[in-house]
């Protein structure tokens, strides 16, 4: 049996990753990939990283580098440094070929006693690099997996009671930082389906995941950022208000919803209601808003809270990504 090396930081992988990973699989019997920390270049964990070469690839053994050297170069004593950690990592693991498109791919090789497999050195076939990804993720987003590009995008969601101008923040917000929204699903289904003003247990559950399956479509769209109208935990809180109970299924997706976005952001009711035909009421807004920040506390959902004029809230959110480190 032949076993195929393959290691990086896949910060983020791209389609030239995948080209070497590919060949090795085709090359050998099995394929090892080692992948390092690398808090230095991005935002984005190992364990999400590795995580990507194992959903793509079942069959590959992934290796987390947690305390690789983070040095990098051509002199002897940083070389000696990698080809003594890889030999570590490996703990006695025989590599027959070294799969790389780097200067390092001799080495490395000549230290496993393995055969030397560096592919696509210039660039030619995958003129992609993580450094450029890294720098514009939207650009060169065909060199990416959906599954990767997905991580590379920051997921913001606003929640808030009926009328209090989450749709508007988010349309604007799209527009200013050129990228995609994904409105309330809810409410286009709302409008089609529901009979004297209600629908039923199973029409919630066929609006949250109608929701998600829009919002994975255009995350492939998105540039850096998505700003998302609701998510299934407000879907579950109308299904308990309505019902006083919900479908298995849609407190699944609630309960993910916490660790499906990267940024929560609560529009507060400080702005007029607007009472057209399809809303219960500003009392009913009110009893919603405090069920939502009661259901965010519940399940420790970092949240940010939203008041004031429209330019006032779009300056806080603003100011929040302008602050936050691109994966």
């Amino acid at each position: 049996m032949t076993t195929g090396l393959v290691l990086g930081k896949f910060a983020p992988l791209h389609r030239g990753h995948q080209f070497l990973i590919e060949t090795a699989l085709s090359e050998n019997e099995k394929v090892v990939a080692i992948i390092y920390n690398a808090t230095d270049v991005t935002s984005i964990s190992l364990v999400t990283r590795a995580n990507w070469i194992r959903q793509l690839y079942p069959t590959i053994e992934v290796l987390e580098a947690w305390d690789g050297p983070t040095v990098v170069g051509d002199t002897p004593e940083i070389k000696r440094l990698h080809e003594e950690y890889i030999r570590k990592i490996l703990d006695g693991r025989k590599i027959d070929a070294f799969y790389s498109s780097e200067f390092y791919g001799k080495h490395v090789s000549q230290s496993l006693q393995a055969l030397d497999r560096r592919l696509d050195e210039s660039r030619d076939r995958f003129p992609i690099s993580g450094t450029l990804l890294r720098a514009e993720s939207y650009r060169y987003r065909q060199f990416v997996d959906p599954l990767v590009y997905r991580d590379l995008i920051t997921k913001v969601v606003f929640l808030g009671a009926p009328s209090t101008g989450k749709t508007t923040l988010a349309r604007e917000l799209a527009h200013r930082r050129q990228t995609v929204w994904m409105p309330e699903y809810g409410r286009e289904y709302w409008e089609t389906h529901h009979e004297n003003r209600r629908l039923s247990l199973d029409q919630l559950v066929e609006i949250a995941e109608g929701h998600l399956q829009r919002e994975d479509k255009l995350l492939q769209e998105a540039n850096r950022e998505i700003f998302i109208d609701t998510d299934a935990s407000t879907t579950h809180l109308f299904s308990h208000y309505y019902h006083g109970e919900a479908k298995k299924r849609l407190a699944e997706m609630a309960a993910n919803a916490a660790t499906r976005y990267d940024l929560f952001f609560l529009c507060e009711t400080d702005i007029p209601y607007d009472d057209t035909w399809d809303r219960s009421g500003e009392a009913n807004r009110d009893q919603f808003q405090t069920a939502i920040v009661n259901n965010l506390i519940d399940r420790q959902v970092p949240f940010i809270r939203l008041a004031g004029r429209l330019d006032d809230r779009i300056q806080i959110v603003e100011s929040v990504l302008n602050q936050r480190r691109h994966p």
